[in-house]
């Protein structure tokens, strides 16, 4: 399975901030689909694609940024081993945790999400 020349193409027209955004949402939604063994088919998709967009969204993120995510790139490699060789739920349960800890870390990375009233970066 390869992703089509256009998806990237397209993906790259956002800002970075939207395409970490991308990932975050795609870590939810496998978070959300861990559950059910029979959505591995698209649970693969998703870890499938989600390690295309951290290829092309960390040559433009800061160092520390893009060393995030190489580590949540070698990570997703894993979780793909682990789950075609698994049908036990077990296996499952940790992918969910996974994925939701990583979907908030990218996203808090992202920048996307407004900063709590009443609380300022600012000394």
């Amino acid at each position: 399975m390869k992703l089509p020349p256009h998806r990237r193409e397209r993906y790259l027209r956002d800002p970075l901030p939207v395409r970490l955004g991308g990932i975050a949402a795609n870590l939810a939604r496998i978070a959300s689909c861990a559950d059910h063994p029979q959505s591995q088919p698209v649970i693969a998709s998703l870890l499938y694609e989600s390690k295309f967009f951290i290829e092309w969204a960390a040559p433009t993120a800061p160092v520390e940024a893009a060393t995030r995510l190489a580590e949540l790139q070698l990570a997703l490699v894993g979780w793909e081993r682990r789950l075609a060789l698994a049908a036990d739920p077990a296996p499952r349960e940790t992918l969910i945790k996974f994925a939701r800890e990583w979907s908030d870390r990218i996203l808090a990375m992202s920048g996307l999400l407004p900063e709590p009233k009443g609380v300022t970066l600012q000394a």
